[in-house]
Parts: structure tokens; C-alpha cells; sequence
């Protein structure tokens, strides 16, 4: 399945799950975050793969600090893709309550807006 184009009409849709549980504690292990992008890995858009490919992230579920916490960005692409994958990321975060945050990545234009 191609992966949508996304426009400044029709913006990515993401959400984060954040290395923090409903009260506010710090989850661990510290590297949680990179452990499920790793295993994640293997799910990434249709084409020929890359020489390193077993060495990078997906570009639907990677690691990322936000605002100082370990975080994970999740694109809602995936779940078109490979729906199980979807499910075991969004269970993840409900299994160890963890925050999730909706948000979207909006593509950088080529004019800043005053």
C-alpha cells in the first residue's frame, strides 16, 4: 500500500507517547523509548530497501525528546500499513500508562506567515 502525500491541506497526523505514566513519573528503563523504535524498525514505507535499513528507525515510530522527555512519535500511517503493529504501540502506552499527546506535523512552508 503507498503511503498518503501529505499537503499542507491533509498534514501528517502523529501522536507521542511520553516517557511518563498518568501521574507523572518517569517510566523506565531510560532507554525505553529506543527499544520499541527498535523493534518497530522493520515497518517502513514500500520500495526497494535501503543498504542500512536494518540499522535505522522507521520513519512511522521513532524516538524523540520533547520538552526534555524521552518520547516516541508515532504516525498514524502505520495503522493503514500494518494495523497489529498500530495496536501493539497504542497498547503499549495503555498497558504501562504512559501520556499520549495527539498532534500533527505540519510541513514547513516556503514562506514564514506573519
Amino acid at each position: 500500500m503507498a503511503e498518503p502525500a501529505h499537503t499542507l491541506e491533509q498534514p501528517a497526523r502523529e501522536f507521542f507517547i511520553l516517557g511518563l505514566t498518568s501521574d507523572g513519573k518517569p517510566f523506565r528503563p531510560s532507554d525505553w523509548a529506543d527499544r520499541l523504535c527498535g523493534v518497530m524498525s522493520c515497518f517502513r514505507p514500500a520500495g526497494p530497501p535501503s543498504r542500512n535499513a536494518h540499522l535505522q528507525y522507521s520513519p512511522y515510530v521513532r524516538p524523540i525528546l520533547l520538552n526534555g522527555v524521552r518520547a516516541v512519535a508515532v504516525n498514524e500511517s502505520l495503522r493503514g500499513i500494518e494495523p497489529l503493529a498500530y495496536h501493539f504501540v497504542v497498547n503499549f502506552a495503555k498497558d504501562n500508562d504512559l501520556q499520549v499527546v495527539d498532534a500533527c506535523l505540519l510541513p514547513e512552508s516556503a514562506e514564514p506567515k506573519i
